[in-house]
């Protein structure tokens, strides 16, 4: 068996003791679609891709072989790239303000198509990364959803680095419970198993599967 693909199942295990149904979103930025292959042979469905322009050139291909692979975008998404994110990606991860879900509306109305998408929460208040601060986000739920007709299902959080994710995701979990959503994105290879003590959804791990980045 490949070595990515007993990565992948190790990591099933772990998450079915817990008693979790997460799903694993395998983050495959950065690695050709040979790296990817034999995840894709085994049957897994879900993967993460960070960029639109490397997702377009390596996805659109393999999803017209293998229908069944839902691709998410995790990373930042520009409103420009937004008309060829919507061709290609099934999930968003990282709506985190009024001019993007606008543009994102637009573009679904055009393309005659829903996508399934995360609000990005700054659970950390940190001043560099995106994401709506937690007091915000129930006003920009019922904007996305009642005005815009989005299809919110879930919040997104980075945790701050270095620091004990445990917390933010108490706090995610606690904020989820103030809205009508069911789904939390949230967790890394480093701190996935916290995640799903908290209710993660949908864990975002690359590393752990893949190896280190070049």
């Amino acid at each position: 068996m490949h070595d990515i693909v007993s990565r992948l199942i190790t990591i099933k295990k772990e998450i079915q003791s817990k008693n979790s149904t997460a799903e694993i979103i395998a983050i495959t930025k950065t690695f050709p679609i040979k790296h990817i292959l034999p995840l894709i042979n085994y049957g897994h469905h879900h993967f993460g891709e960070n960029k639109v322009q490397e997702a377009v050139e390596k996805w659109t291909d393999i999803k017209k072989d293998f229908s069944n692979i839902k691709l998410h975008m995790v990373g930042k998404l520009q409103t420009n790239k937004v008309k060829f994110a919507l061709g290609l990606f099934d999930y968003i991860h990282s709506l985190d303000n009024i001019k993007l879900a606008k543009k994102i509306s637009l573009e679904q109305k055009k393309l005659n198509k829903k996508i399934k998408i995360f609000i990005q929460v700054n659970i950390g208040n940190e001043s560099q990364k995106s994401g709506l601060a937690p007091d915000k986000v129930s006003e920009f739920l019922s904007i996305s959803t009642k005005e815009l007709d989005l299809e919110i299902i879930g919040l997104m959080c980075l945790p701050p680095y270095n620091e004990d994710s445990s917390k933010y995701f108490k706090e995610m979990k606690k904020l989820l419970s103030s809205t009508q959503l069911t789904q939390l994105s949230m967790g890394m290879s480093n701190d996935y198993l916290e995640a799903i003590e908290y209710n993660s959804t949908f864990l975002r791990i690359g590393t752990k599967i893949f190896g280190e980045r070049n």
